[in-house]
This record gives C-alpha cells, sequence and structure tokens, in this order.
C-alpha cells in the first residue's frame, strides 16, 4: 500500500529545528514523523502523556518549530490527513487512533466542529450571503458525492421560499448544460469538503465566468472552492474511518436557510399556509391516531 508522507512545510520545520531541539520536544517529533495520522487528533494533553512529557513541552515544541501555537500545528497535521490519505489509510488510522469505540468519537467530535464552526463564522459574509440569495433571481446548488446529501437537503428548503431553485449533484457533464442560463442575476451556493471534488470546481468556475455571485460552504480558507467565494462561509468537517461527518456544515446550511426566510416573513407565511391545505388535502402527512390511509 501507498504510503502518505508528512506534509513537506511540517517536515521541513522539523529538520530545520530537530538538532536544536530538547530530549522532550525530540521525543515530540519523532512520534509526529512516525504516526501523524494519530497525532492530528491527539490534544496537547494527550500527545504529551503519549510521548512521556507534558502538555505545556508540548505547546513550547510547536512554538519553538515555527508555528503559532499548538492549534496551528494541528491544523496543519489535519489538514494533511484531510487531503492526502486514501479511504484504505483512514480507516486503518482511525482503528489504530479510537480502537473500535466510535460512538463516543463520532459524537463527541461533532459536539467539537460545531463548536468551532460557531467559533470561527464570519458574520460578515454570513449576512452577505443572506441577502445574495435574497436578492437572486435564481439559486443553483451545487454538491456532488459526499456534499450531495446536504445539498439536497438545503434545495428541499430554500424550494419553500423561492420559486427557481436549481441542484446538480450530477457526475457527468450534464452539469454544464443545466447551468447554462446561469447569470449576473443568479447566486450559486457550492459545497465541497474533502475529498474536494473536480466536477464541484469546474462548474463553479463556468458560473464565475457568467458573473453569478457565490456563496462557497467548505472547511478551509484553502479549500480550491474558496478562491471564487464572494461570500466564505467556513463550516468543520471532521473524519471518523473512511467516513466524513458533515453534521457542522448542515448547521451551518440550516442557519443560512431560517435566516434567508427570516428576511421574508410575509412572504414565506402566505406560502406555507398553501402547501399545509395541500397537506392537509392529499393526506401528506400522518396525523397521530388516525386510521392507516
Amino acid at each position: 500500500m501507498k504510503v502518505c508522507k508528512l506534509s513537506s512545510d511540517i517536515q521541513e520545520k522539523i529538520d530545520l529545528y530537530y538538532n536544536s531541539l530538547s530530549k522532550g520536544h525530540k521525543k515530540i517529533a519523532d512520534f509526529i514523523r512516525s504516526d501523524y495520522e494519530k497525532a492530528s487528533f491527539m490534544t496537547a494533553s494527550e500527545l504529551g502523556q503519549a510521548v512521556g512529557t507534558s502538555e505545556s513541552t508540548v505547546v513550547r515544541f510547536a512554538a519553538h518549530i515555527g508555528f503559532a501555537g499548538y492549534p496551528d500545528l494541528q491544523k496543519n497535521l489535519q489538514e494533511t490527513v484531510k487531503s492526502r490519505l486514501t479511504s484504505v489509510q483512514r480507516m486503518e488510522a482511525a482503528n489504530r487512533i479510537y480502537g473500535g469505540d466510535f460512538v463516543e468519537a463520532a459524537l463527541n467530535t461533532d459536539i467539537e466542529m460545531i463548536k468551532k464552526t460557531l467559533d470561527g463564522l464570519d458574520r460578515s459574509a454570513f449576512s452577505g450571503a443572506v441577502e445574495a440569495i435574497n436578492n437572486a433571481k435564481k439559486i443553483y446548488i451545487l454538491g456532488v458525492r459526499s456534499a450531495a446529501s446536504i445539498a439536497s437537503f438545503a434545495a428541499f428548503y430554500l424550494g419553500f421560499i423561492y420559486d427557481a431553485v436549481f441542484i446538480d449533484t450530477s457526475a457527468s457533464n450534464e452539469i454544464f448544460e443545466k447551468m447554462l442560463r446561469i447569470d449576473k442575476d443568479d447566486v450559486c451556493i457550492a459545497i465541497s469538503f474533502p475529498r474536494y471534488s473536480n466536477r464541484t470546481l469546474k462548474a463553479l468556475k463556468f458560473a464565475r465566468s457568467r458573473g453569478a455571485e457565490i456563496i462557497s460552504v467548505t472547511d478551509s480558507e484553502i479549500s480550491p472552492i474558496a478562491a471564487y467565494a464572494d461570500y466564505l462561509l467556513l463550516a468543520q468537517s471532521s473524519m471518523l474511518s473512511f467516513v466524513y461527518s458533515l453534521v457542522a456544515p448542515l448547521s451551518l446550511l440550516t442557519a443560512l436557510i431560517a435566516a434567508s426566510a427570516g428576511e421574508r416573513k410575509e412572504e414565506i407565511h402566505a406560502k406555507l399556509e398553501e402547501l399545509e391545505k395541500i397537506w392537509e388535502e392529499y393526506r401528506v402527512y400522518r396525523v397521530h391516531g388516525e386510521d392507516q390511509p
């Protein structure tokens, strides 16, 4: 199996300072070199315990080799894991890191990702995205592969509010035909997380060439779709085995839809009242206690 190497940036920093490191710092460096997949998901305290040193020593190590702090080092390690490991390598890394306790790992990680997303959210970009959605003639939503599920979720609820919502989760060239009429009066919501889809990137490039406003929902400022964004909304994703959790991005999209609807309350109320009558007439939803249809 192909071995995924440590990112050149981190490796260069370790190599540059290695000879001047203390004994404790060398232990940390050696651990990161040998098992950076595991190190990337460890707190400073956990990493210190793993190599027999203190949390403060780990923090000083990160600063000593040129990072702003341990969170900065950890972020760089996690970027390497997310972008470079194959599915098989991720699965093997997860088994080593979590030892089979995936329930606690998944739920606790999702809680942490939601908190980090909230703490790091650019409220100005969020408000701008809401305004762009409400001013758009048409809305195009792009999300393929693992992002298709939350793109579909967004299209379902935005369809209650807006007359023209287009979604494309296809991995074929038909995506360009479906976006043929996109222009400067439209907005494109692009959703992409590791491992980033080239199909989304190409479609986004096409939308940009037509003058559409771009809302990019992704995990990092260095994500390939971030460069196209008029409004960049960052949501933290997490990796568990070969599966990427998109709980935090889903929460962010929920907030975006609710905020957009909140700007058009009267219109939304009228549409929802009409829908409720239709749902009742055609028994779309089951009422508790009623007989089977």
